[in-house]
């Protein structure tokens, strides 16, 4: 049977968190593999196939982040207990806020670059920005500074994550990689 909401008596997250989940995880992949074509193989075809796409990719986790963010409020009262794991738990919730406030600035970084930087933002052929604005430097400053920073520092608290997630399915066995897959 389908779960529709998350169930704490079996442990489990829903079909709408777990599909929220693995449709980001998809795109974080797209998003990293395209960062890190256009830092080691720029101006090649492969990097500028996914390159066109980095800034529509990132806006759809942007909006995706703060749809799983609502869905996850909503279920809180239900959501699967950590109480059992390391610290109480606390390392968990603290490593999943980190990676939610993460993956809310990055992308808002650089939105505020492209609001800055006079070249507007085109999110799948639609215009969001327009083109011409006046540059507004203190936004791209910001933008520039951090954006990179920030989103590798992501990806490290992802690969943290996986790997805290392959522990506790193939190492403890103890049915906390089950709850998302």
């Amino acid at each position: 049977m389908i779960e529709y909401l998350d169930t704490p008596k079996v442990q489990k997250y829903d079909l709408v968190a777990k599909a929220l989940h693995w449709i980001m995880a998809i795109l974080f992949v797209w998003q990293f593999t395209s960062a890190g074509l256009h830092l080691f193989a720029e101006d090649t075809p492969i990097e500028g196939f996914f390159w066109k796409w980095h800034y529509s990719v990132g806006f759809t986790l942007w909006v995706l982040v703060f749809l799983r963010g609502v869905w996850a409020l909503a279920n809180l009262k239900s959501r699967p207990d950590h109480s059992g794991l390391w610290l109480g738990g606390r390392a968990v919730t603290i490593g999943h806020l980190l990676m939610y406030a993460l993956m809310i600035a990055v992308p808002t970084l650089a939105i505020l670059r492209s609001a800055g930087n006079g070249r507007g933002l085109v999110v799948y052929g639609v215009t969001l920005i327009e083109r011409g604005r006046p540059e507004i430097p203190a936004l791209v400053e910001l933008g520039s500074a951090l954006h990179g920073l920030l989103g590798w520092t992501l990806l490290a608290l992802i690969v943290g994550h996986i790997a805290m997630a392959l522990y506790h399915g193939l190492v403890r066995r103890d049915g906390v990689l089950r709850r998302m897959v």
